[in-house]
């Protein structure tokens, strides 16, 4: 169901000019996006519709993410990662989903709050996570944080190119469906209406268990920190290669915003 309202618009937070230099340093551009609508997918996970304004070129590719500035209770910005899930390049708009997990954190209250036409200020698009080619096979792990990326991943795979896909989710209504021409396969792990909230045995057991098809493969770990530290770890002790694995951590416990970039040296 679509949201839409009358009320104000509201403004972005007038950004420091240190804080705009830095991102443009890291290969960020900063944008203004203004919200056109937005609705709940399921009872957990809501999308908004963005138009974003500027004249620098943009151009996310899927699975990449923006770096959203959004205020705290207290008015002080926050950085919040978001992926891109769709883009409309003829209408310059992007769609972002959030998970809901409270009405005080300041993605939830973005997400739940904002009215169409209110301002946000986000850098980007960022990110390594995207399809890499020449691979046998794909395999995506990860929780609710994680189906905006692998989704709009696996809307790109081609006719005959193989993925599988292992998500884990708090219950049955928080399942979502994918339109893709790749030849794909789904595990759903629930767990019993709960939000996740530390290390994921079930997804560390899912890919332990995992049997490996034949050819070169890549797989993408997403999700909760510690969970794909642990994953990484088995996969290498299993043989697989370094290059073969990608790793984020796009959350932990008792942090708020920013990701874990994970790599073996």
């Amino acid at each position: 169901m679509t949201d839409t309202t009358n009320a104000s618009p509201r403004l972005a937070p007038t950004l420091p000019v240190e804080m705009i230099d830095a991102m443009r340093r890291r290969g960020m551009a900063a944008f203004s996006l203004t919200l056109a609508e937005a609705r709940q997918l399921t009872s957990h996970m809501r999308r908004l519709s963005l138009a974003v304004h500027g004249d620098d070129a943009f151009e996310p590719k899927p699975g990449q993410d923006m770096v959203f500035m959004l205020p705290d209770e207290t008015g002080e910005l926050n950085r919040r990662h978001y992926s891109v899930r769709g883009f409309d390049r003829a209408a310059r708009r992007i769609e972002v989903d959030v998970v809901l997990h409270g009405g005080s954190t300041p993605g939830t209250r973005w997400a739940l709050d904002s009215k169409a036409g209110d301002a946000v200020t986000a850098f980007g698009p960022r990110g390594r996570n995207v399809i890499q080619h020449g691979a046998d096979w794909r395999l995506f792990i990860g929780d609710e944080t994680t189906l905006p990326p692998i989704f709009a991943m696996l809307e790109t795979l081609q006719a005959g190119e193989k993925a599988h896909v292992i998500l884990e989710v708090g219950d049955e209504g928080e399942r979502q469906s994918v339109t893709t021409a790749g030849d794909v396969t789904f595990q759903w792990i629930f767990r019993g209406g709960r939000h996740a909230e530390a290390s994921s045995p079930a997804l560390i057991e899912a890919l332990a268990g995992y049997e490996f098809p034949a050819g070169r493969g890549h797989i993408y770990l997403l999700g909760e920190t510690s969970t794909i530290r642990r994953q990484r770890h088995d996969l290498l002790a299993r043989g697989v290669a370094k290059e073969q694995i990608f790793g984020e951590g796009y959350w932990r416990p008792g942090r708020l915003g920013g990701h874990d970039h994970l790599e073996e040296r």
